[in-house]
Parts: structure tokens; C-alpha cells; sequence
């Protein structure tokens, strides 16, 4: 038995009187640009947030939530990857974004730029310079219709100055799902400088079959000493707003930093949020299963849809995540497509040039919506085309 109504019932009229910012920003357009799902969250956790709610549970998060949701990830991992960590390295944030700025601020040297290979998920850019540093962007490279990291140019990065690097897996925006032979490879770059990574996994539970999720830092003894790994219920159970996410920490050193200078970046993690992870880790399988399902052929829909419609716009499907990465170059619209579907066709996109240099002329599009609205995006975007 389904554990939601269809998701095909849900109406743009539905999430605009939702009020988020997906829906609100542009109040005329369809919402395609943040990373945010249109399906609401599973049940189990809407029981535990109106227990929490009805409990009172507003003061600042005791040590006992933490070590819940702690316990609760560490079990995920176990059960999903195989990947034995201690309840006590397991530590709460706001969100992926305090961790990257943890990591900068605590494990990397004053000074030095942080190593982003690119397309990157927009504030990978940009919150390094409000805190003081500079970024190296690090093209990815194409093998066949795939990207892959860029070694000898990661290589040059760390030669040129940068210690710690960014790892997205699985990527965003470009939905790549890394293979252990992948991260090994850039395992031995990092080690050969001494450098450290910051793993993106916040979209770890959204792999599509035939892909494995593999953390980062479970494969060798090596990689678990240079890195930081951030993750969040957030992204596969559409849990933005309630503001919790988990750094895990595998080296020692890194234990007792941690502990010393560490709490300031734990203090944006409201209690609903831990709330809600844990009830997503321990009981939210079932759902994310059928979620995972009806995004699966939201993929394959559309790749139909832009063959039929669109054919100049590139599209890989992406092997995890609800993003996917769209080459508009053929149309001939600029360096920033967005700005024409979102004027011409009323859909809002995210234009790739924001993901970094080598993302100009590509645009972000996220497909975990109703397919009656997947389908009309791409007739809009089709339709503002042929009038041009």
C-alpha cells in the first residue's frame, strides 16, 4: 500500500498556497530551481514533529537529542553502506554550509584557497569569500558523456597553494554517483599534499539502481584521516527548513578540535530538525523507496520529453539526486540560458554560470515535482523557443 496520496495530484496551485520560496520567489513561474522536493516528507516523521511539538520540545537541544540522532545516522550507515562510525564522532550542524565553513575555519591553513572542482553547487562558491578566502575552481573533465574529476589539474591546485578540497558525491548538479576506484584515484592526489577533503554527501540516499553510494572517507584508513564528511536527512526526505544536518569526523585530531573549537558551528541545529532525522534514518526507508521509484521515472520521462520536444538541449540522466544538468549551448541563448526561460516560458531555472565557469550556457533543473508539471515545464520552455 502507497504510504502518499499520488503525487500526481499535487498542483502548482497546491504548492504555491504552500507558500515556500520554491513556489513564492517567482509567483508567476514554475519553481525548478531549488533543491527541494514537492512530495512533503514521510509520514513517521510528521508524527514525531507533532509529538515534539505537542511535548514542547523549543529549548536549546540537549546533548541526549544529539546523541539520538547520532545513534540513529550511525545505524543508517551501517545498514546502507556498510560504514562502522563511533556515536561520539557523529556531531550536529545547521546545515552543509557550517560545515564547509568548520572545516575551513578549523582544518584548514589561515589563508589558503579552498580547491572546488566545478560545476558546484552555488554557495561552494561564493561562502569561502564572505569568510575570507579564495577558491580555485577545478573544471571537471568529460569522459565519454560523463564527467569525471580532473587529476592532474587537482594536482596543479594543491601545487598552487590549496590544502583543502570539496568532494560532492553524489554530485550536485550534475547527478554523478562516484565509483571507489574514482575516489581512490583522488585519494592519492589529496595524500601526495598532504591535503584535506570536505565530502558532500548530502544527497547519499538518492541513488538510482545500478549506482552504490560509497562514503568517501569508509574506503581506506587513509582517506578517513584527511577527511570531513557532512550529510542531512534534508535533501532525500525534503527537510530543508528544519535546519539539521551531521558532520562526521574519522581522525582523531580532528575528535579533539573538534572538541575545543567546535561547538560555536553545532548551535544552528533546531530541535524539530533532529527531530525529523532521526525519525528519517530510522523510519523513513519505506518511503524514500517509493520516492526513489517515482523520481526514477521522472528521469527517464524526461529524457523523452526533451528528445520530443527540445532536442538541442544535452541531457545526461543522472545517476543519483533530482537535478538534472541541462546544456543549452545549441540554442544559442548566452552564457545564461535561465534568464530566457524564466522571462519567455515562466519556468525558474538555475543558471549553470552560477555552479562556476565551466557551467555557462547549461542550466539546473529539478525534476522531483508532478509529472503534470514536469511535462509542462518542458512544453513551456519548448513553446518560448519556437517563438523566438
Amino acid at each position: 500500500m502507497s504510504l502518499f496520496p499520488s503525487f500526481d495530484d499535487v498542483t502548482v496551485e497546491d504548492l504555491r498556497a504552500a507558500g515556500g520560496l520554491k513556489w513564492s520567489r517567482h509567483p508567476e513561474a514554475i519553481g525548478a530551481f531549488i533543491a527541494e522536493m514537492d512530495f512533503g516528507t514521510a509520514p513517521p516523521i510528521l508524527h514525531a514533529l507533532h509529538e515534539a511539538v505537542d511535548e514542547g520540545l523549543f529549548g536549546y537541544l540537549p546533548e541526549s537529542f544529539v546523541t539520538q540522532m547520532a545513534q540513529a545516522w550511525c545505524g543508517w550507515a551501517e545498514d546502507r553502506y556498510a560504514w562502522q562510525v563511533s556515536v561520539e564522532r557523529v556531531r550536529p550542524l545547521a546545515d552543509v554550509l557550517a560545515g564547509l565553513q568548520a572545516a575551513i575555519e578549523l582544518y584548514s591553513p589561515p589563508g589558503t584557497p579552498l580547491i572546488l572542482p566545478t560545476p558546484a553547487y552555488m554557495p561552494f562558491l561564493t561562502t569561502p569569500l564572505e569568510i575570507g578566502r579564495s577558491v580555485i575552481q577545478v573544471p571537471m573533465a568529460m569522459e565519454g558523456d560523463r564527467y569525471v574529476y580532473d587529476l592532474d589539474a587537482l594536482d596543479a591546485a594543491f601545487t598552487a597553494g590549496g590544502n583543502l578540497m570539496v568532494l560532492c558525491n553524489p554530485h550536485n548538479p550534475i547527478g554523478r554517483v562516484l565509483e571507489p576506484d574514482e575516489m581512490l584515484a583522488v585519494a592519492q592526489v589529496v595524500d601526495r599534499h598532504g591535503g584535506r577533503v570536505f565530502s558532500d554527501e548530502i544527497h547519499a540516499p538518492l541513488v538510482y539502481d545500478g549506482h552504490r553510494h560509497v562514503p568517501y572517507a569508509s574506503l581506506s584508513p587513509t582517506m578517513a584521516a584527511h577527511t570531513l564528511t557532512a550529510v542531512s536527512a534534508s535533501k532525500a526526505w525534503n527537510l530543508p527548513g528544519l535546519k539539521c544536518a551531521q558532520m562526521v569526523l574519522t581522525n582523531d585530531a580532528d575528535v579533539v578540535v573538534w572538541a575545543e573549537r567546535g561547538h560555536r558551528f553545532e548551535h544552528g541545529a533546531a530541535n524539530l530538525g533532529v527531530v525529523a532525522n532521526v525519525a528519517a534514518y530510522t523510519q523513513g526507508g519505506p518511503w524514500l523507496a517509493q520516492v526513489l521509484g517515482y523520481l526514477d521515472e521522472n528521469r527517464r520521462i524526461l529524457g523523452e520529453l526533451l528528445a520530443a520536444l527540445i532536442p538541442d538541449i544535452g541531457y545526461t540522466p543522472p545517476e543519483g539526486t533530482y537535478l538534472a544538468w541541462l546544456d543549452c549551448r545549441r540554442l544559442g541563448l548566452g552564457p545564461a540560458p535561465a534568464e530566457f526561460f524564466l522571462d519567455r516560458a515562466a519556468v525558474a531555472l538555475t543558471d549553470g554560470i552560477a555552479c562556476g565557469e565551466i557551467g555557462a550556457g547549461f542550466v539546473r533543473y529539478n525534476f522531483a515535482t508532478p509529472r503534470p508539471i514536469l511535462k509542462h515545464t518542458v512544453e513551456q520552455m519548448g513553446l518560448a523557443l519556437s517563438r523566438r
